[in-house]
């Protein structure tokens, strides 16, 4: 029996560089790249067109996204300092739940000091992650305090593009500092309609159940960016008192808003929300749904939820279609 012999590194930078359609499943080969390998990459980097660095970067980041076994943080970081805008912000979107905290100074700079909006607005998200990380006890709390003393400052000040100053409270926004709540309620009340949904973003990113009352009233606004977004505001406080007004939009004439509905409660999770989703789970009304549903269920039975498939009660099981399941959970 033989083999498959493995292509080159050479010809798999030369195939990902020059040939007409990318070979997208090549990238995985960059991930955990040797020290020669990563110079030979940087070398060949320099003679991409802007274009397909743009593109190929953005792949690995979707990547990144979907696969935590890949690790392209070295290419991240290096470009970084790529020349081309589109480049630095899928860089820094592939970064959106990196550890390392060499990385915070050069996404600071860019965040402070690069020339375009686009990438700024992708650097304050980037850090975002470090700030919840700390707020969970994740990460040191004083790797946090530069980083939301700089994201402050954008916010605050007169100068910064409405982009970057949104980004800037929504990534701000998980952190303890004592001025938090008064800049997300100020956003909501005040600010323009794209502000007023980071306000929303924010007070979901908070966690804080003081801003339940808040989301429960734009859940029911006429506008279906502001029920999406109170939704998913909802699902991140992760409250059951909102299950009710979740259990409305999930039949929203808007997908988006419906989707978001679902997704929430997965999150919120127990009993009723399970039950709920079961329901829809095989509702051919509700196929435009399905994979959301699958998404939500499957989180709710997470190792290590708090979710109970045998604490349902009886009501909750006359509403799950899997007629084999309900009756094995009530046997159990």
């Amino acid at each position: 029996m033989t083999t498959k012999k493995e292509l080159p590194f050479e010809s798999v930078l030369s195939s990902l560089f020059t040939e007409e359609e990318a070979p997208i499943h090549l990238l995985y080969r960059l991930s955990d790249m040797s020290d020669a390998d990563f110079k030979r990459f940087q070398r060949d980097w320099l003679e991409v067109d802007v274009e397909r660095r743009a593109a190929l970067v953005r792949h690995m980041a979707d990547i990144a996204e979907e696969n935590y076994i890949v690790d392209f943080t070295p290419i991240f970081a290096h470009l970084l300092a790529d020349q081309y805008p589109a480049v630095r912000v899928a860089a820094l979107d592939g970064l959106w739940d990196s550890t390392d905290t060499h990385l915070i100074r050069p996404i600071l700079d860019l965040l402070a000091r690069d020339p375009d909006v686009s990438v700024r607005t992708a650097a304050a998200r980037a850090l975002a992650h470090y700030v919840l990380l700390a707020e969970w006890g994740q990460m040191q709390h004083d790797v946090a305090e530069p980083i939301v003393a700089a994201l402050l400052a954008e916010y605050e000040r007169p100068t910064t593009p409405p982009q970057v100053k949104q980004a800037a409270l929504e990534a701000v926004a998980s952190s303890d500092h004592p001025r938090i709540p008064e800049l997300i309620r100020d956003a909501y009340e005040e600010g323009s309609y794209d502000m007023q949904l980071s306000a929303l973003f924010a007070m979901g990113g908070s966690a804080d159940r003081q801003w339940l009352p808040i989301i429960e009233d734009e859940m029911g606004s006429p506008s279906a960016d502001f029920r999406a977004e109170a939704a998913r505001a909802a699902g991140s406080i992760g409250s059951s008192d909102s299950i009710d007004t979740l259990e409305q939009l999930l039949d929203d004439d808007d997908l988006e808003v419906a989707m978001a509905a679902v997704l929430a409660l997965g999150q919120i999770g127990g009993d009723r929300a399970y039950a709920l989703l079961s329901s829809m789970a095989d509702d051919p009304a509700y196929e435009e749904l399905a994979d959301a549903v699958d998404e939500a269920l499957e989180e709710m039975e997470f190792p290590g939820s708090d979710f109970d498939l045998l604490a349902l009660s009886d009501d909750d099981l006359d509403l799950v279609d899997d007629d084999d399941l309900a009756d094995d959970l009530r046997a159990n």
